[in-house]
């Protein structure tokens, strides 16, 4: 009995000093919550303030800009797929399936949003990204119809983005890295500095994947290698500090562009082979029907030799 009692206040004493500590350090951390800005208002004011959220109402620049755009009807990326769908009017290559999809849904993402400006850089690196995709496409006007139907099913004008990718191409011929870095820093007046201004003086100026591409097809021009790891260093340089913009993202889809670069490469590779061997079979036969007519003919020769000798040896008395 009395060990019983002995366990029984044991147990007590370790339940007790264990709820103890726990209110003590629940008081403490009520303490030093009450500290907080948050527990020294008044409460009720900052619930009101939350009830009464209204989406783009908020006082910050970011709503004065953009809260005009509070609940407009935006298209879904599956509308935009439909569109292009209907535009196109004709399958798609089943090996090309899943990048085009991928490249509408991008496209029309980065379209729809309010912060999106397009330039010339997005242009080029718009243009470059579906020449690079559809430049093996086994029917060449499918591929041609597959850019344009992609362009115009997210609202854009390909004639504009044709002339804009080829303006800032030629402007980058025979300009060195140098001269694009200064460019970017928003030195002269051309229009890759006029680009670089505007992102700079614009608080909400948003990067977007087509944009790192431009960049990608603008170091190839200016003879920088075109390395993953080279481009990664030109494009911390180029975004991060000439535009002194983030550069993280781009950083990251210039690895996605040379891997899906190197992707794409082996897709072409593998379908010259292909073609090579279908070539290859079909010669061959060629060759054996070539073989086939020749041995007919040769055996139709002898069956008439052999029927004029009959024929020779009826006649004789």
């Amino acid at each position: 009995m009395k060990f019983s009692r002995t366990v029984a206040l044991a147990i007590i004493a370790g339940s007790a000093s264990a709820f103890t500590s726990t209110t003590l350090s629940t008081r403490a951390s009520s303490l030093k919550m009450s500290e907080t800005p948050f527990f020294t208002s008044d409460i009720a004011a900052a619930l009101d303030k939350e009830i009464q959220y209204a989406p783009g109402k908020a006082d910050t620049d970011f709503a004065r800009k953009y809260g005009h755009l509070a609940g407009a009807q935006i298209r879904t990326v599956g509308e935009a797929f439909k569109q292009f769908t209907d535009i196109l009017g004709t399958p798609i290559n089943a090996l090309y399936k899943g990048i085009c999809t991928d490249l509408v849904g991008s496209l029309h993402l980065i379209v729809v949003n309010a912060r999106f400006q397009r330039d010339a850089v997005f242009s080029l690196g718009l243009v470059s990204s579906l020449n690079l995709v559809l430049k093996n496409y086994p029917e060449q006007d499918v591929a041609k119809r597959i850019k344009s139907a992609m362009i115009e099913a997210v609202g854009l004008n390909e004639a504009d983005i044709d002339a804009d990718a080829a303006a800032l191409e030629a402007w980058a011929q025979g300009k060195t890295k140098d001269d694009i870095t200064n460019a970017l820093k928003g030195e002269g007046d051309s229009p890759l500095a006029a680009i670089a201004k505007a992102a700079k003086d614009d608080q909400w100026w948003m990067y977007s994947r087509f944009f790192g591409i431009g960049l990608v097809r603008i170091m190839e021009i200016v003879g920088v290698e075109q390395d993953m790891s080279v481009a990664y260093d030109v494009m911390e340089e180029w975004v991060g500090k000439s535009m002194e913009k983030p550069f993280y993202t781009a950083c990251s889809d210039s690895d996605l562009y040379f891997k899906t670069k190197g992707k794409l490469d082996m897709m072409e590779t593998m379908m010259k082979e292909i073609e090579i061997r279908e070539k290859k079979r079909m010669a061959d036969r060629l060759e054996a029907k070539a073989d086939m007519a020749l041995r007919k003919a040769e055996k139709d020769a002898k069956l008439q030799e052999e029927e004029a000798k009959d024929s020779s040896k009826e006649t004789v008395p």
